[in-house]
């Protein structure tokens, strides 16, 4: 009988207090989605310019993955972690004394920092498990997501209270207090002990950098593009949408959007054990499965019909109600829970030694989505004028990602067992020669052969 692999050392408080840390840098992270609606109506902002302003923070967050990996490989987690917090939290204090639209954009360069955090905390509490824990201990930090909903249910009582400025000093106080508890109550991973043990120097960035020009790294970049970036989108974009398309105000419309928030984070525990259980390809599988319904049900505008009936004509109305709407978004942010997971399940067992440099990379495109698709939510309503038109393109990106997939591993599985290719193309078929003759009537010549 097989015994489990122990966790190293320290393994619990690195993963406790790495995903209470990335729940707080998470929460700053899209601390925009709230405190950018009252911004753009002091500011008169348009829907592009919106975007433009709580996609920022993303693309800070995600350009600098890669990187914080690599050092996090080379330096220790615990060291660029508490550096990351506390730059971050020095930019979130100082958003609060931004007053022009330039000024903010700067401001929010400065916040993304703590986007940064996830490149890190992977590489970090990968260390610590065995491969046949990783995922479950992956996807208990990945629910650090769920920082999305703690802004989207505090933030807005606190702004009506005290104004946004005080969101952004309050946020930024605890983050600071969290880096450095961080710091205090955890230890440096196995591999960094080692090193400083025996004197052997880390991997160089270039060989960490490496695997990055495999395609299959990108192609989880892809998935992760839709399933993280597409998740962090929505949950920058929802209380806008809410209070436009349903016409609530922005404290209803916080506590809904957390219902996509919150399963869309926590389910993320659920998706690494699931990988871990029936592999994280069957796992993608349900993701994109789920996903591609959900997209298309949430992209379908509301309209208006008038038929031609026996009687005259006959005029009514197709649109997806409230609760219908925010059912659909608990279904999607489940499905994204699960896939965000399931991505990550791959990266420490095909690049075990290159977890930081892969999973940064991953990280970094998964940020960009949620830095371009908000911008391109915006600009789509812009230029469009219908609402769902942000569904629409995720409804194209998750279905270009499930072909993509579906080929690339029906790709692998002919090259692994080439004799799949010899298979009849139905099963009924089986034990049937290739070749079957039919009588023909006298005189005449037989049919030629069919070929299955």
């Amino acid at each position: 009988m097989q015994t489990a692999t122990p966790s190293q050392p320290g393994a619990g408080s690195a993963l406790t207090m790495s995903t209470i840390a990335f729940t707080a840098c998470f929460a700053v992270w899209t601390v925009f989605s709230i405190i950018g609606v009252k911004i753009k109506q002091d500011l008169g902002l348009s829907e592009a310019q919106f975007g433009l302003l709580v996609g920022t923070p993303i693309l800070t967050g995600s350009l600098v993955r890669v990187f914080l990996g690599v050092w996090t490989e080379q330096y220790g987690g615990r060291l660029v972690n508490l550096l990351v917090m506390l730059s971050a939290a020095a930019a979130t204090f100082l958003l609060s004394y931004a007053q022009t639209y330039p000024q903010f954009l700067l401001a929010a360069l400065g916040v993304g920092l703590a986007g940064g955090s996830f490149a890190v905390g992977v590489a970090y509490v990968s260390k610590f498990f065995p491969k046949e824990r990783q995922g479950a201990a992956l996807g208990i930090f990945g629910a650090g997501n769920v920082g999305a909903a703690v802004t989207k249910f505090a933030a807005p009582f606190v702004m009506l209270a005290l104004g946004w400025q005080s969101v952004a000093q309050i946020w930024a106080g605890v983050l600071a207090l969290l880096a450095v508890a961080f710091f205090l109550t955890t230890k440096d991973e196995p591999d960094l002990l080692t090193r400083r043990r025996t004197g052997v120097k880390p991997q160089a960035t270039a060989a960490q950098l490496a695997p990055l020009r495999k395609l299959q790294v990108w192609r989880f970049a892809l998935y992760y593009f839709f399933v993280f970036g597409g998740f962090v989108a929505l949950a920058l974009w929802l209380p806008h949408y809410l209070v436009a398309v349903y016409h609530l105000d922005i404290v209803a419309a916080g506590m809904l959007a957390a219902a996509y928030s919150i399963p869309g984070s926590l389910f993320r525990v659920f998706g690494g054990w699931l990988a871990d259980k029936i592999g994280a390809r069957k796992v993608m599988y349900l993701t994109f499965g789920i996903s591609v319904i959900c997209a298309f049900l949430l992209s379908y505008p509301a309209t208006s019909y008038v038929v031609d009936g026996v009687r005259g004509p006959i005029a009514f109305r197709l649109a997806t109600g409230l609760v219908p709407f925010v059912i659909l978004l608990f279904a999607l942010g489940f499905a994204m829970s699960l896939g965000k997971a399931a991505v990550y399940k791959h990266i420490p067992v095909y690049y075990p030694d290159h977890v930081g440099s892969v999973g940064g990379l991953v990280g970094m495109v998964g940020g960009l989505g949620g830095f371009i698709m908000p911008i391109a939510f915006g600009a789509l309503n812009d230029l469009t004028g219908v609402w769902t038109s942000c569904f629409m393109l995720l409804f194209v990106l998750v279905a270009g990602a499930l072909t993509w997939m579906h080929l690339a591993i029906g790709r692998m599985e002919r090259a692994n067992a080439p004799q799949l290719a010899n298979l009849p193309e139905l099963p009924e078929m089986a034990g049937m020669s290739k070749t079957v003759s039919f009588a023909a009537p006298a005189g005449r010549v037989a049919n030629p052969p069919a070929h299955s």
